[in-house]
């Protein structure tokens, strides 16, 4: 017979630690719980990894009846070396101890990520109070990212706590809190220009009317926060005047998307996500964007045309900084969507509101005042990695496109 025990009640149960470990194969865990099997042992836990080919598979069991436990001990070890394995058992009571109060996901995105930035990172978690419980790998490109369940410490503390050393250890580190909120987050909510295309869409139109140079200006200042958006809309686009409608089509042809672009979207929308776009730029590029790629939503602001040519105004609501956050708001309530399962994805500084009012603000290679701001960063080059803050992996990347495909 097996040890009685009360599920979930194991502080006291002496348990048996089996721990496997050689060149993966298959049929290696059935294996292991055959011979387990026959001593009617109960399981308590089990973990298994892979990595390069070899495997550490750790059963939790209850310890046999007195004069049984040697059987055992011999049986499994008689059987990990038939398999070409090794085995190490282990007595000793109860299960892994309970973890502390307050539980985050800390997800790391390295390009590479080095030996430094783990240690970095492992012991700035350790200094804030926290326990790794437990790490393992969301992809290994475009970036490497790894995620660490961390508990034992608020996850705002952890936050603020890796957020000062991550630039100088060369990663992203993004802090999330654990629970059902986090695969909870159903709408996606980008800005448009330098977020999900790599240009500026005004300035792809100011070089078809000569005065690229002029617009460059007012649009870097608008963007470190140095002027207001409305005002330095209406500056750029009078620069525009009598431009032939005829741009918008050259204009549209020129946009290049962001690479990972297309498999966010299509991840997105795979997996039962909303996602929409919200833009400073104009409705003549964002509802080509719309259509092209699928997207649920998309506003922005929209160049007046009449007779042909631009007239050098725009035309509707204005969507400024205040403008893209009561836009993420409406999204949400047409999406049905709590504001806490929204994310937002931006790289300037009109985009502030709309990340800060996100149950998640990304902050994509980002100003800097934009990355203070966020929740998290990620300033690598490929607008996919936001996937792995969701703790959504590149193998389940992969399925989805297969699954379309």
């Amino acid at each position: 017979m097996n040890a009685s025990h009360t599920p979930g009640a194991t502080d006291d149960v002496p348990t048996l630690l089996v721990k496997i470990f050689g060149k993966d194969r298959p049929g290696i865990t059935a294996g292991l719980f055959d011979t387990l099997a026959a001593y009617s042992l109960d399981v308590v836990d089990i973990e298994q990894v892979v990595t390069r080919g070899r495997i550490v598979l750790c059963a939790l069991v209850t310890q046999p009846p007195g004069g049984v436990e040697g059987d055992v001990r011999a049986t499994v070890h008689g059987w990990a070396e038939s398999m070409k394995l090794q085995a190490e058992i282990l007595s000793g009571t109860g299960d892994n101890q309970p973890r502390g109060v307050g539980r985050s996901h800390v997800t790391v995105l390295g390009h590479p990520l080095t030996s430094r930035s783990t240690a970095g990172i492992a012991a700035s978690i350790t200094e804030a109070g926290g326990n790794i419980d437990r790490i393992f790998r969301l992809a290994k490109y475009p970036v490497t990212a790894v995620e660490f369940a961390v508990s034992g410490v608020p996850t705002e503390p952890l936050r603020s706590a890796l957020a000062v050393e991550a630039a100088s250890w060369g990663v992203d580190v993004a802090v999330v809190a654990s629970g059902l909120q986090r695969r909870a987050r159903r709408l996606v909510v980008m800005d448009v220009d330098s977020t999900l295309i790599q240009d500026e869409v005004i300035e792809l139109f100011a070089a078809h009317a000569g005065c690229e140079d002029k617009v460059a200006e007012i649009t870097a200042a608008a963007m470190r926060g140095e002027l207001d958006f409305e005002q330095s809309l209406h500056a750029r686009v009078a620069l525009l005047a009598g431009l032939d409608a005829s741009v918008v089509e050259r204009v549209r042809e020129q946009v290049r998307l962001t690479p990972g672009a297309r498999t966010l979207i299509r991840t997105l929308r795979l997996l039962g996500y909303q996602v929409g776009v919200v833009s400073g730029g104009f409705t003549q590029v964002t509802d080509d964007l719309k259509e092209r790629l699928g997207l649920d939503f998309a506003q922005a602001n929209t160049l007046e045309i009449e007779g042909g040519r631009l007239t050098g105004r725009v035309t509707g609501e204005i969507v400024d900084r205040a403008g893209k956050a009561r836009l993420l708001r409406r999204f949400a309530a047409e999406a049905n969507v709590p504001l806490s399962g929204t994310v937002a994805i931006g790289d300037g500084a009109n985009d502030l509101d709309m990340l800060n009012a996100a149950g998640l603000g990304v902050a994509f290679n980002a100003k800097q005042v934009v990355r203070e701001a966020a929740h998290t960063a990620v300033n690598v080059p490929f607008l996919d990695t936001v996937l792995y803050l969701l703790g959504i992996t590149r193998e389940e990347v992969e399925t989805a496109r297969t699954d379309e495909d």
